[in-house]
This record gives C-alpha cells, sequence and structure tokens, in this order.
C-alpha cells in the first residue's frame, strides 16, 4: 500500500524501456537497496538486479530473502559515490535511487555516478524525504517548534535528533536531476494520506485497503496534495 505509487510508476518504465529495446531482460541497480524490497520482487520479474548498500547486515538479509524467494540478485557492498567503480558504464536500464540522497554528503555526485551507469535512453528513480510533511508529522505529534524547524532548515530539519539529515522538495529534486544531465519524467507524491490515516480505520474494514490505494494513487499528481507527502518521487531519463 506504502508504495504501490511506485511500483506503478516503475512498470511503466520498465514496459517502455523493454519495448524501446527488444529486451524482456533489463539491468537494474538499486543504490542502497539494504534487504530487497524492491530487488528481489523485480528479479522476480525476470530482470538482472544488482544491489549496493554500505550495510554488510542489509546484504545478508536481502541474499536470504532472495534465496527464500529463489532468485537471484547479486549484492556489492559500497555507497553511492561508489557506484562507478563497482559497476561499468552504460550497464543498467534502470537505477533506483531510494532514501539515498537525504544521507550522502553530496547528492549531485551520487547522481553523476548514477547516470554513469545508465544506458542511453534509461532511468533514474529517485525517492527522497519531503520536509513539509516532517512539519505536518512533527506537528501532529505535538512538537511544534520542531514542524517550524523544518520549514525553516534549508535541508529540511527538525533538529540535532532528527534521524534524516535532509530532506527535499520537488522543485529541489527536480533541479539535482537537471544539473546532472537527466531529462525530468513523472513527479509523484508518496504517502499522501497512507501515514495520516489511522490503521485501525484500514484493517478493520473490508474493502479499506483498496480504497486507501486508489485514493493514494489519485493523489499522487494532484497539483497541491503531492507536495505534502511523506516522500517525492522523480523519475529522471538519461538522453
Amino acid at each position: 500500500m506504502r508504495t504501490a505509487v511506485v511500483w506503478d510508476a516503475l512498470r511503466s518504465v520498465l514496459a517502455e524501456r523493454a519495448a524501446s529495446t527488444g529486451r524482456e531482460r533489463l539491468g537494474i541497480v538499486d543504490a542502497g537497496g539494504g534487504t530487497g524490497g524492491f530487488a528481489v520482487p523485480l528479479a522476480a520479474l525476470g530482470h538482472d538486479v544488482t544491489v549496493v548498500d554500505p550495510s554488510p547486515d542489509s546484504l545478508a538479509a536481502l541474499e536470504r530473502r532472495a534465496k527464500e524467494q529463489g532468485v537471484g540478485v547479486r549484492a556489492l557492498q559500497g555507497d553511492a559515490a561508489d557506484l562507478g567503480e563497482l559497476l561499468s558504464r552504460d550497464s543498467a536500464d534502470l537505477v533506483l535511487c531510494h532514501s539515498v540522497l537525504e544521507y550522502v554528503e553530496d547528492p549531485i555526485g551520487a547522481l553523476t555516478a548514477v547516470a554513469g551507469l545508465l544506458r542511453r535512453g534509461g532511468a533514474v528513480s529517485v525517492l527522497a524525504a519531503n520536509p513539509v510533511a516532517s512539519a505536518i508529522h512533527r506537528a501532529l505529534a505535538g512538537q511544534f517548534d520542531e514542524a517550524r524547524s523544518v520549514l525553516d532548515d534549508p535541508k529540511g530539519s527538525w533538529g540535532e535528533r532528527d534521524p534524516t539529515p535532509r530532506r527535499f522538495a520537488a522543485a529541489t529534486l527536480v533541479e539535482l536531476l537537471g544539473a546532472t544531465g537527466f531529462s525530468i519524467g513523472a513527479v509523484h507524491g508518496v504517502r499522501v494520506f497512507a501515514d495520516l490515516v489511522p490503521s485501525r480505520l484500514v484493517d478493520g474494514e473490508p474493502g479499506a485497503a483498496d480504497a486507501l490505494v486508489a485514493l493514494e494513487q489519485a493523489a499522487s499528481t494532484h497539483p497541491v496534495l503531492r507536495d505534502i507527502a511523506t516522500q517525492l518521487h522523480v523519475l529522471g531519463h538519461r538522453t
């Protein structure tokens, strides 16, 4: 439910890429892919998937998950900045960069490394935390000073205890992708309502989960609601 909007976008990208290349088996790199929440299902669809992640524990969990699902996923230890050293240039059709830019020291450098991996016509899927949503969530938790701090801070942080070093508005993500040579595709809001609706309203009502997914899909491109989503999803294409 929380990632339905992203999966819809990824399926569309993969279908378009397969049609344009004539290849059903595509090369996918998941930078910071952790335990394989996206990587393993993509491998199950028949694609060649490589996960690059700095955590050996996460990579071990990824390998266990892949084995349980009966699929092969290549696991490499490293950071987003290491992509150019770990993998060949022009080797990927799709790179996932989900919840990565918030933590790297140099977002421009990370996206430049991603661009180097992509074949011409390939795509990057960027998913990042949104400062506006963080302000809303802090306010709903009664942390009004922290909510104001998010709005005032250039990095979208609410303080020293904030586990997320930086957050990005949609316009900032678009600017970063443009600066690293990507043409901009679709921009979606992810988890507009899913993090606000109490779970009892979803779990206790027949059909409520499906209805919430449909609402999320409708809200993901709404010109106002998109920009209050917990995360923002932007597709960039290498021309």
